[in-house]
């Protein structure tokens, strides 16, 4: 008999062979195969390896995030920002680089807060301070915030969000959440200790002071000083057309002057939360192939998705604020508010058209102090004015020479940023150089401005949060001719100040995108989301996320630079692309700022253009018949 002899490498190919036949029937690689074969040969593709690309492509499994990676990067102002990418594994590929910068909000100096601040206060204020992310004085506390939040995203946000699913931004959001939380607890224990060990250390100092020899030399100097304040007092006061008595019998009568809530401290490295969330929503955004403004709408569970609203954009104008040349300080922005029904890019021509106009005036008059006007990087024409009057004449003057309406075809709000010009030595608000307002004088000159100027329709922060008095005594006053908005971004959780029926809201440091879901959901009122006027950040998801959210108004600044152009560039995509789809909700809700007759006209806008809408659509079955 004769014997069949296999070789050992014939016997080890046979043996991946039917290795090779059991993976393949266990993964249903055939059937797949016979599937994609047969509708590749129905559908005849013209190019038949790419339909066999994208079949397959649907059969793998959903992307897991592979790794997070932090860098620093410089905005167009020279000043460093965080940047986050998210990378997936897709189709055993590490791809999909999804980048969100993310830029810290610096509004003010330790040294200028504290220079309003009384010298007890400023004492017990300035380590708060110096820890608040908005507040610091030197290039290395920014660079330390930068540097803390691009080590938490390269290292344990890396390990932490590991393999999860991108698109449950949810879940995702909940663990940089409870992981900020665990921080911020360290870092107030870290705090407490050396509250502790400060006060041990000074407790030989306090029974020093509290000698009753030491007490009559210390105060002698205070009465002094309160003499000088009280001089000093009456002098500006007489300046300005009033007596020493008045202003004796008006202390009497008012409350006494509530100190300043210690601002809130921002985590060191927080910057690096809302960042990583903005990157995932992306990311989220690009697996399953929608606009990240579609995408965000769908995590905010709404029962309509089928149609959207554009947000109204608040174009800035000028700026009479603390920055510029002039003696007035109170009107920060004076902002555009235009038609509702009108498109972006007919509010883009008539905004960029005022603004020419006010230039050719100021710079053909002599009133105005000043030789030449230009606009600043942020797009805002500063003017150099004494009294808030001269800015609204200025704008009156500019809407009569292009035939605008002003009052019914556009209108005004006016940022008034009143926190930022408390003198906390005298008390009292300093709306021009020199010149001193209490909140009850406020009161009154706002009340005097809105009769004078019915197209000012919005103050926002016109008082400081402290000063709750004075917040109802001037939305009583004013009725429901003018709105009240105060700014929310750092306290988003505390209940609306009475009178105040909007709150603007900006997307920074540690609100992550759920949350700003759930903050726009439960608010009651308009709410605005913008950034501050003069943010360098070039990132234009701004658009998207106030088109998904479903705001009322975006506020962006003025028309000028790359960093608030981009956003406006993609504000007129959308509305293009939602026409195109034909789910752009002509049939506005109107926002809750203007009066009767405008909303109005607003809605036969809408009607008219709903009209057109329907007209083009059916056309061609007219034509037909």
């Amino acid at each position: 008999m004769s014997y069949l002899v296999i070789s050992e490498e014939d016997q080890n190919f046979g043996h991946t062979k039917n290795a090779a036949a059991d993976f393949y029937r266990a993964n249903k690689v055939p059937e797949e195969l016979e599937c994609a074969l047969a509708e590749a040969f129905f559908q005849n593709p013209e190019d038949v390896n790419g339909y066999l690309a994208n079949y397959f492509a649907k059969l793998s499994p959903a992307p897991l995030i592979s790794r997070l990676n932090g860098k620093e990067v410089y905005d167009s102002r020279g000043q460093r920002s965080v940047e986050a990418e998210v990378y997936c594994i897709a189709c055993n590929k590490e791809e999909g680089i999804i980048m969100s910068l993310q830029k810290a909000t610096y509004e003010e100096t330790t040294s200028t807060l504290l220079s309003r601040l009384s010298p007890q206060d400023s004492r017990t204020a300035s380590a708060t301070i110096s820890s608040h992310l908005g507040l610091t004085t030197n290039i290395e506390e920014r660079e330390q915030h930068v540097m803390i939040a691009v080590q938490w995203i390269t290292e344990p946000l890396n390990k932490m969000l590991e393999k999860h699913n991108p698109c449950d931004q949810a879940e995702v959001d909940r663990k940089l959440s409870e992981f900020l939380m665990a921080r911020d607890l360290e870092e107030k224990e870290i705090r407490n200790k050396e509250k502790e060990e400060s006060l041990s250390a000074c407790e030989p100092e306090v029974e020093l002071a509290s000698s009753p020899l030491e007490k009559k030399k210390e105060k002698r100097p205070d009465k002094r000083l309160d003499l000088g304040s009280l001089l000093f007092r009456d002098a500006t006061e007489s300046w300005h057309g009033r007596d020493g008595n008045e202003e004796k019998k008006g202390n009497v009568s008012e409350k006494p002057f509530c100190p300043a809530e210690p601002p809130e401290p921002v985590l060191p490295g927080c910057l690096a939360i809302g960042s990583v969330s903005l990157a995932v929503a992306k990311t989220g955004a690009q697996i399953t192939g929608t606009p990240l403004y579609k995408y965000i709408r769908g995590l905010k569970n709404t029962v309509d998705k089928s149609t959207f609203h554009m947000p109204v954009p608040l174009v800035t104008l000028l700026s009479c604020g603390k920055t510029s040349t002039g003696k007035l300080k109170l009107l920060e922005e004076v902002i555009l508010i235009p038609k509702v029904g009108d498109q972006l890019k007919q509010i883009i021509t008539m905004a960029m058209q005022l603004q020419q106009e006010m230039m050719k005036i100021v710079n053909t008059s002599a009133k105005s102090g000043t030789t030449q006007a230009i606009l600043r990087d942020s797009g805002v024409m500063p003017v150099s004015f004494d009294r808030p009057e001269q800015a609204l004449d200025l704008i009156t003057e500019a809407c009569s020479n292009l035939e605008l309406e002003l009052g019914v075809e556009i209108h005004l709000a006016v940022n008034c940023a009143a926190p930022n010009l408390m003198d906390y030595t005298k008390e009292k608000y300093e709306i021009a150089t020199g010149v001193f307002k209490s909140a009850d004088d406020l009161v009154a000159m706002y009340t005097t401005l809105i009769g004078k100027y019915a197209a000012v329709v919005a103050l926002i922060d016109p008082f400081r949060k402290e000063d709750v008095d004075q917040w109802e005594k001037l939305s009583t006053s004013v009725g429901d001719a003018c709105l009240l908005l105060s700014d929310m971004t750092f306290k988003p959780q505390v209940p609306p100040l009475p009178g105040v029926k909007g709150r603007l809201l900006k997307h920074i440091n540690e609100i992550t995108v759920s949350e700003l879901i759930h903050i726009t959901g439960n608010e009651q009122g308009s709410l605005v989301l913008g950034t501050v006027c003069n943010e360098a950040c070039s990132d234009d998801s701004l658009s998207d996320i106030a088109v998904g959210l479903g705001m009322d108004y975006i506020k962006v600044g003025g028309l000028r630079c790359g960093e608030r152009m981009s956003k406006y560039n993609r504000l007129l995509s959308i509305e293009q692309e939602l026409t195109q789809h034909g789910i752009l909700d002509y049939q506005l809700h109107c926002p809750p700022w203007l009066p009767a007759p405008y909303v109005a006209s607003c809605t036969l806008c809408a009607v008219w253009r709903c009209m057109q809408v329907s007209m083009n659509r059916d056309w061609k079955t007219v034509a037909d018949t």
